[in-house]
């Protein structure tokens, strides 16, 4: 019996919330059920196919298993590393530890480096099991197992999204590109000159405010 992984991430760009990576192990034979309910890649869904399929995915897999990379997490290695442990290597070391956990003989990764070889030796490395790691681009499009994991990553970062949301009001998606999220961090800084926990203090949405709004101090 063959046991595969998909692992995928969740909220890369964004700059409030967490980045969520998802794994699924699942026996090779049963990888045509994944087609048949409907998987594909998790930005080719909507939010109410989403909700529908993710528990089928879980009664279909053997397990699943999350990372989540907190923004602290994440503004340590981008202030303070090295270009190439930066971020991408920040996530392929939760990627390893969601490998590690689900124990497979093959896993698929969608690649986050330029080079997905480069990225796909880098996991294997990290490695505390015998597994082959196959790392591509759009690997999220191509392998079922991995549209799967995309799938349960986002609806994780979804339901993070909406509880900060309770906490801290109505800031939009979390990502850079949405008025929304600009607005609010904009008021927030005006306000108290800084910015809220779940922020990634490092992102150039943030050094814009900062550079924009002077008068405001960073805390």
């Amino acid at each position: 019996m063959v046991l595969v992984t998909g692992v995928d991430d969740a909220g890369r760009g964004c700059v409030m919330g967490p980045l969520v990576i998802a794994g699924i192990l699942i026996e090779e034979g049963d990888i045509p059920y994944l087609k048949s309910i409907g998987v594909k890649d998790s930005k080719l869904l909507t939010p109410k196919q989403r909700c529908t399929l993710a528990p089928k995915i879980e009664k279909i897999v053997l397990k699943c298993s999350y990372r989540e990379i907190t923004p602290l997490e994440i503004d340590r290695v981008v202030f303070k590393a090295e270009k190439l442990r930066k971020l991408n290597y920040l996530e392929a070391v939760a990627m390893a530890d969601v490998i590690n956990q689900l124990t497979p003989n093959v896993a698929y990764v969608d690649a986050s480096d330029v080079l997905a070889d480069r990225y796909g030796r880098q996991i294997a490395q990290m490695l505390s099991i015998e597994a082959k790691v196959i790392s591509e681009h759009k690997a999220d499009l191509n392998y079922p197992v991995v549209s799967a994991a995309s799938i349960l990553a986002k609806i994780r970062r979804d339901s993070i999204i909406e509880n900060l949301k309770k906490i801290y009001g109505d800031f939009g998606t979390g990502y850079p590109h949405d008025p929304r999220l600009r607005n609010f961090l904009l008021k927030w800084f005006k306000e108290y000159g800084s910015f809220p926990e779940p922020v990634r203090k490092s992102w150039k949405t943030i050094r814009d405010i900062i550079s924009n709004n002077s008068q405001g101090r960073l805390m």
